[in-house]
């Protein structure tokens, strides 16, 4: 985990697989995509705003990088890829020293976007995250001084260590993209994300997220100790040297803008809509479960589904599409009816509630 600053300016949960079986899955490395290469196929005939065939390289141009820096883990970087894509905010929980703001940081350095990073302590106020008025003694005026959270990726680093009035200031920035100070309610930039990471909640000095706030979380995702070939190479590779620097961006605000565009616009049919519904009502009615899925869930559920069908270069939405991202979507909203000694036994019984439930789901067209 990276070292403790207050409010710097540059920061969940099952290994949720969000795979992009798109064209050439499984035919080995690809060569990077350049910006200059996304923004030509953007402009090719046919294509408007961003076409699927952009959005999936796109997407597989952001894998392949960040992949390079956070080494075997696939399905983490892809669920992540595809949260940007949707619009959504990121949890991502493990133990330290996995990886977790290392995936955070590098998704940041991908693009060329303004970023900010908050390390979350116990001592951490609201204003070190939305800002201050600070009295300018020349124009005998308070002027506000914009917090961290005034940038387009917010990283926010060991969420779960400040108090849950810290952890609140995210709570309207997360769900309306703006900030209230002082009565004036303050637009947040455009496109805006958090990646927020946390410990388990069985670590010492941490305070637990409400359930308003995981809510607020698209996605939530674990990383978990690499394979032996992949933590040998993290010793063999690098020679000393930060893998971050060796990043470069492939997006900028306006194409991140133009691909959120495109996928909300991507065609979601009447059967695999009715298909989300029946998967977020049953959470609510499964005796399993003390709190199931809100409304806010199925929405985020779909908006995911469209990321993965356009990464996979489709401009339609399969029930399959929304069988997989279901886990990241939905478990870390899910509340056990049972007690139990842990908060990573109670997301797993909740992960084993979910997969009953998707198992047993009617799905359009079988």
């Amino acid at each position: 985990m990276t070292s403790a600053a207050s409010s710097a300016a540059s920061s969940a949960v099952s290994p949720a697989s969000v795979p992009f079986p798109g064209p050439g899955a499984g035919r080995g490395a690809q060569r990077l995509v350049s910006p200059a290469d996304l923004r030509a196929r953007a402009r090719e005939p046919g294509a408007q705003g961003s076409s699927p065939q952009t959005l999936a390289a796109l997407a597989r141009a952001l894998c392949q990088q960040v992949e390079s820096v956070v080494v075997g883990k696939a399905q983490a970087v892809q669920t992540t890829v595809a949260t940007l894509l949707a619009g959504g905010h990121l949890l991502i929980e493990d133990v330290p020293g996995v990886g977790k703001t290392t995936l955070a940081l590098a998704l940041a350095r991908c693009l060329d976007l303004s970023v900010s990073r908050i390390q979350f302590t116990a001592d951490l106020l609201p204003a070190d995250i939305t800002g201050v008025s600070v009295y300018d003694q020349s124009t005998r005026d308070f002027r506000f001084h914009p917090g961290p959270v005034f940038a387009n990726i917010v990283v926010a680093d060991e969420v779960n260590r400040a108090t849950p009035r810290t952890q609140s200031a995210l709570l309207e920035a997360m769900g309306e993209d703006q900030v209230s100070v002082e009565g004036r309610s303050l637009a947040l930039p455009d496109p805006f994300m958090v990646v927020a990471t946390q410990n388990p909640l069985d670590m010492e000095g941490t305070y637990r997220l409400p359930e308003a706030q995981r809510d607020r979380f698209m996605t939530r995702i674990s990383m978990g100790y690499p394979d032996v070939a992949a933590e040998t190479a993290m010793h063999t590779d690098r020679a000393g040297a930060d893998p971050l620097e060796a990043l470069r961006p492939l997006a900028c605000a306006e194409d991140v803008r133009r691909a959120r565009s495109a996928v909300a616009r991507l065609h979601l049919a009447e059967p695999v809509a009715a298909y989300i519904v029946a998967l977020v009502a049953a959470t609510r009615h499964d005796r399993a479960l003390a709190l199931g899925a809100s409304p806010r869930a199925g929405l985020q559920l779909a908006g995911l589904a469209r990321a993965r069908a356009a990464a996979a270069g489709r401009d339609f939405v399969s029930p399959d599409d929304v069988a997989q991202v279901a886990d990241a979507v939905l478990t870390h909203r899910l509340v056990p009816a049972d007690r139990f000694a842990s908060a990573a036994q109670a997301h797993q019984a909740a992960g084993e509630v979910l997969a009953q439930i998707v198992s047993r789901t009617p799905v359009p067209g079988s």
